[in-house]
């Protein structure tokens, strides 16, 4: 199954579990912004105190590589369930962004500058 395919297989998949437990009334983007803020501090607190020259070990050896997944996969779900609630497909607002940051941040300029380019 391609990628985009699997995406959407997955999104019919949330939507499903959602739908059991009668979420939907929750998930307003006001609620799914705040998860997905909520979810990606998680996902930060787990490598809050790892030294940066470390942070490429230490998030590949256990405990912490189980705990990143799971964070990383929380803030996912909350990406997708917000993307869905406000129609928009995500590999497509992806890449348009993608687009937007090559002319926002030419190669001559950003190549290993960690600056933002002057616009």
């Amino acid at each position: 199954m391609e990628g985009h395919d699997r995406l959407g297989a997955f999104v019919a998949e949330l939507r499903a579990f959602v739908a059991e437990r009668d979420w939907r009334k929750f998930h307003d983007p006001k609620n799914l912004s705040m998860l997905l803020a909520s979810e990606a501090g998680e996902l930060a607190g787990v490598l809050r105190w790892v030294d940066n020259a470390e942070a490429d070990a230490a998030a590949s050896a256990e405990p912490l590589r189980t705990k990143l997944t799971h964070e990383i996969a929380d803030v996912a779900i909350a990406v997708l369930l917000l993307c869905d609630r406000l129609g928009l497909d995500l590999v497509d607002i992806a890449r348009a962004k993608l687009e937007l940051n090559r002319r926002n941040y030419p190669v001559e300029q950003a190549r290993g500058n960690a600056e933002r380019p002057p616009r």
